[in-house]
């Protein structure tokens, strides 16, 4: 059996605490969704802006998550300087 699944998320897992400062499922979750949403959205823009009209609520929710991985990485950076300016 291969090893991949385990190793690709260990590459979630620290990719998530890099990007917010702490894991979890939940976050993970959120996590994943943004980048594969994100990566669509460069990559096949007319494919995003479809699905976002048939789906207006799952492209609200999309914000949401969006703004909500913001927050959280911005804490998580104001927390690293702060961090460095008391060493």
């Amino acid at each position: 059996m291969s090893e991949f699944p385990e190793q690709f998320d260990a590459l979630l897992d620290k990719y998530t605490e890099l990007l917010l400062g702490e894991t979890s499922d939940e976050k993970k979750e959120m996590v994943t969704q943004y980048a594969l949403y994100t990566f669509i959205a460069k990559n096949m823009p007319a494919l995003v802006k479809h699905w976002n009209s048939l789906h207006p609520d799952g492209k609200e929710e999309m914000k949401n998550i969006i703004v909500e991985i913001k927050k959280l990485n911005e804490a998580h950076r104001e927390e690293l300087n702060r961090n460095k300016k008391d060493d």
